[in-house]
């Protein structure tokens, strides 16, 4: 009997149109095109406008996948959904993208790995076509990060508009996460999958993850959580403890050591070598990271692609844009062998190959 396998049938992307530069952001918080692409290589990200959330984005890259694929949002008998800034504390946004998509009541499931979900959605697509669960299926993952930017709307209207010096408390609250600030844009990706027994070598072929709370400590949300009561106050708000802490140089140590290493895990377990790999698209959160972790690898610039350049960290976005991208520059022909690898919050890291 043949083996059944997750073909990757049709991509997508959804990009907001409010391009944020460098120099933008320096009207609101203390910095310079100079510092942030030197520390993190962003040149520009994009913002939704308010009201729009993930799964308006999603829903877009959903139906660009869809057409990509050939195929009818009613074909899909099955969602998965990668994000960490979900439309509500729940419902989950996955039910929200199906609504939106006009699609019959279905199984959706929400992914909550942060920079790694995607990955995690992944292997997910897989056993759930593997096993017979569902053929064809909606991968999605969506990030709307201006959510979380803690700024006033007195803020935001000199960032769109430049209209004006802000208040010098205001401009001092922004500088405090500034960190974290330069380095997010909002996004979604998708991917459509298909069930098949050709036979071709075509398909998710393995994946190797990992979960660590050892490391939470050093990318997390410290309020807004089941262990505060209640879930959330002005206090906590006033203290800033809605936005995520990170310690930067712990993320980036421990990035460019697992990166690598499940990488060519994934690779052995499967089959190949590091040369067999035809490109490799990772979590962009850092080009700095990036380039490190090919260094370890020894690949050449044909074999990786970047756009954190462009885009700025998308969170579970970023594997899905990435990869668009690639594709679009000729970089993932039909054949290619295709490692998707990340790291994010949680720990959670891991590294998905692919014949696509």
């Amino acid at each position: 009997m043949a083996e059944t396998r997750a073909i990757l049938a049709g991509t997508g992307i959804s990009v907001p149109s409010k391009e944020i530069t460098n120099d933008m952001l320096s009207r609101i918080i203390e910095t310079s095109d100079e510092w942030i692409r030197e520390r993190s290589g962003v040149v520009t990200r994009y913002f939704v406008e308010a009201g729009v959330g993930s799964s308006d984005l999603g829903a877009e890259a959903a139906r660009a996948a869809l057409a990509d694929a050939g195929m009818e949002a009613g074909e899909i008998d099955y969602i998965v959904c990668a994000t960490m800034t979900p439309d509500h504390y729940f419902p989950g946004t996955g039910t929200l993208i199906q609504r939106l998509l006009g699609i019959d009541p279905v199984p959706a499931l929400d992914l909550r790995q942060q920079c790694a979900g995607f990955a995690y959605g992944l292997q997910t697509v897989d056993a759930l076509i593997r096993s017979g669960v569902a053929k064809n299926v909606l991968l999605v993952g969506t990030d709307v990060h201006t959510s979380l930017m803690p700024f006033s709307e007195r803020t935001w209207d000199v960032l769109f508009n430049d209209s004006g010096p802000l208040s010098e408390e205001e401009w001092q609250w922004n500088c405090r996460f500034r960190h974290l600030l330069v380095l997010f844009g909002d996004g979604a990706g998708a991917m459509v999958f298909r069930a098949s027994e050709e036979g071709d070598g075509r398909g998710i072929l393995g994946s190797k993850l990992y979960g660590d709370g050892n490391h939470m400590d050093i990318l997390y949300v410290p309020g807004l959580g089941s262990k505060r009561r209640p879930f959330v106050t002005p206090e906590m708000i006033a203290e800033g403890d809605h936005v995520p802490i990170m310690d930067g140089q712990a993320v980036f140590k421990l990035a460019v050591t697992h990166m690598p290493r499940v990488t060519e895990r994934v690779l052995k377990e499967s089959g190949y070598t590091i040369e067999d790999l035809d490109l490799l698209v990772m979590h962009q959160a850092n080009l700095r990271i990036n380039a490190a972790a090919q260094k370890v690898l020894k690949l050449p610039d044909e074999k990786v692609h970047n756009n954190i350049q462009k885009y700025g960290n998308t969170t579970s976005a970023t594997l899905p844009i990435c990869f668009f991208e690639a594709r679009e520059a000729g970089k993932a022909p039909e054949g290619s062998l295709v490692a998707f690898t990340a790291l994010g919050a949680g720990l959670h890291y891991g590294s998905v190959l692919v014949r696509i």
